[in-house]
């Protein structure tokens, strides 16, 4: 009895000093916090084990990635992705880009890929087949035309009316057409903005319509006789937010989130918008 009584004060002395008699679910959570943003980037579920593959579409237009190469860094988009990219985790050298063209990249169903970049506004309707992370850019809409087009002086977007338009497939430049613009004439559909431009330096269209950086960049190295007519936004008062696409319900996205809000908070992202697209404040304003 005597021997009884020691063995179990003994125990109590152990339970005393140290966590051995702990129930196991207090143990567990102290050291297994309950899943978060955190606990994404400490381990990444990605497609392919230890990398991180990011798509974008063929061609990459500048200033949103520069020679058409997603992979060196060149380029808003680019710059922002491998800043990201260090944020969860992952170094260059183990980011691999994949190619996924801009109208299949909202579809629903599985991807190849852990998050597209490829200035995809986030929208209620694409947000139901997919998952997107937090804005990482506001963006403008602006109208092109050529330089000696009778829309060049344009200063409303009532001054459109009667104006044929021109704008890629699947973009919100074409919804800005038919929602913002309301033309009369239906809108031309393009497959890519290359298709859009040549069409508008043979005068099948007055315009095309584009997010504002890709503007200045059009109309200062691709096509010189053109010039922006102004920016708008497509709704008023609100703003177009571009953001990083992830397989419907992918965790890995609070893993993004909170990169993005590192690279806000740090300056990190207002400094590579200035470096890449500095000039996207400078067109004039149409009104409604």
């Amino acid at each position: 009895m005597i021997a009884r009584m020691a063995l179990l004060l003994s125990v109590a002395v152990l339970c005393l000093t140290s966590a051995a008699c702990a129930p196991k679910d207090e143990d567990s959570g102290a050291e297994n916090p309950t899943t978060s943003g955190g606990d994404a980037c400490a381990d990444p579920n990605t497609v392919k084990s230890d990398v991180l593959t990011i798509a974008t579409d063929d061609p990459a237009f500048d200033p949103w990635f520069s020679d058409n190469d997603p992979s060196n860094g060149k380029g808003f988009e680019s710059a922002v992705a491998y800043a990201v990219a260090k944020e969860m985790g992952f170094d260059r050298n183990a980011v691999t880009w994949t190619t996924e063209p801009f109208n299949a990249s909202y579809q629903p169903g599985p991807k190849s890929f852990d998050f597209d970049i490829n200035q995809i506004s986030i929208n209620e309707k694409r947000a139901q087949a997919v998952t997107f992370s937090d804005g990482y850019y506001s963006a403008a809409q602006s109208i092109i035309t050529l330089k000696d087009s009778p829309y060049a002086d344009a200063t409303s977007l009532a001054d459109f009316a009667d104006a044929t338009l021109g704008a890629q497939i699947g973009t919100t430049s074409l919804d800005a057409i038919t929602d913002t613009i309301k033309t009369s004439a239906q809108p031309q559909v393009f497959d890519d903005t290359n298709l859009a431009k040549n069409a508008l330096q043979n005068g099948h269209i007055d315009g095309i319509v584009v997010d504002l950086p890709t503007a200045f960049y059009i109309t200062a190295v691709e096509i010189p006789k053109s010039t922006i007519v102004g920016q708008f936004q497509p709704e008023a008062g609100a703003q177009e937010q571009f953001g990083l696409l992830f397989e419907k319900g992918n965790p890995l996205v609070n893993c993004a989130n909170q990169a993005l809000a590192t690279l806000k908070s740090t300056g990190v992202l207002a400094d590579l918008e200035q470096q890449w697209l500095s000039e996207a404040v400078d067109a004039p304003r149409l009104d409604s």
